[in-house]
């Protein structure tokens, strides 16, 4: 079998918030760091994993130790994974207190049958297998379900998620995210990053897809799977990125930006928002990082 020319891609969020100097260095970091697991031959699933774990520990996402509070003072996560040979996944979700929530949902593929663990058993699943513990998970505290709504309403703006795709020399796609959430969000509130089909989705036949944005509006439309839906029957990514990125702002005033990539390494970065925090690298020259895809 040919061998395939491994890249990989990362974002680390789409928003009204330009990309700052340290974000931007940190997204090359992760970049080089999937590349190289890709170099050595190892799988994209691994590299995925590896390149999204930078950017959990950075604290300069909305991930991770960076990840928003909930309204009630707690920090809880998201994280989903996927590989595109035998449809493999795995994610968990509202997962407190562990620095690598992309590891956690690799265990949940790995070690399990199931797809995904929720709330405080995948917390205590996490803790099952040893993982890194974050020093500061939040302060409880009380909050007004009136005032919170208000706030709400007010905040549609601000949100975030880190993710990546690659391509491995064996042409397998794989596909990751992991989040806070959005700012001020209800406690238990759940967005598409652990959601298959929604914030990531990868398969051989088709492509791998990794989502970022208003979770709301990306679960309506099942964005991932449809973009490696249009891509199997033989589209362009950049046409399918366009297609569905406009359908989202046409049917429900979405906000997203998206990574998309084929087992052939055609590649986007596409976003409808006003900036999205995103890179490529496939080994040649330097990592390719910007805030600004059009």
């Amino acid at each position: 079998m040919k061998s395939v020319r491994p890249i990989i891609l990362v974002h680390g969020g789409a928003g009204p918030r330009a990309m700052t100097s340290p974000q931007g260095d940190c997204l090359r970091a992760a970049l080089q760091v999937g590349y190289h697991v890709l170099d050595r031959g190892s799988s994209a699933l691994v590299a995925v994993e590896q390149t999204i774990r930078v950017l959990e520990r950075s604290g300069l996402f909305n991930a991770g130790t960076g990840a928003h509070l909930q309204l009630d003072g707690v920090r809880r996560m998201d994280a989903s994974i996927m590989e595109g040979e035998s449809l493999g996944s795995g994610a968990v979700a509202s997962i407190e207190g562990i620095v690598h929530p992309i590891s956690a949902a690799s265990l949940v593929m790995e070690e399990t049958d199931h797809v995904l663990l929720v709330g405080p058993m995948a917390t205590k699943f996490a803790r099952h297998f040893k993982m890194e513990r974050q020093p500061f998970t939040g302060k409880p505290r009380r909050f007004s379900y009136e005032s919170a709504l208000q706030k709400i309403e007010h905040n549609r703006d601000k949100h975030g998620t880190v993710g990546a795709v690659a391509l491995d020399r064996t042409g397998t796609v794989a596909a990751g995210a992991s989040t806070g959430g959005i700012d001020r969000m209800l406690p238990g509130r759940v967005g598409d990053t652990p959601i298959i089909g929604c914030g990531v989705y990868a398969d051989n036949e088709a492509g791998a897809v990794s989502m970022t944005g208003l979770g709301e509006g990306i679960i309506r439309l099942a964005v991932a799977k449809s973009i490696c839906d249009l891509l199997e029957r033989g589209k362009t990514p950049a046409m399918v990125a366009r297609l569905v990125l406009q359908k989202l702002v046409a049917r429900i005033k979405g906000s997203a930006g998206c990574l998309v990539l084929t087992p052939q390494g055609r590649f986007t970065i596409a976003h409808v928002t006003p900036y999205m925090a995103a890179g490529w690298w496939d080994g040649k020259g330097e990592p390719t990082v910007k805030d600004r895809f059009r």
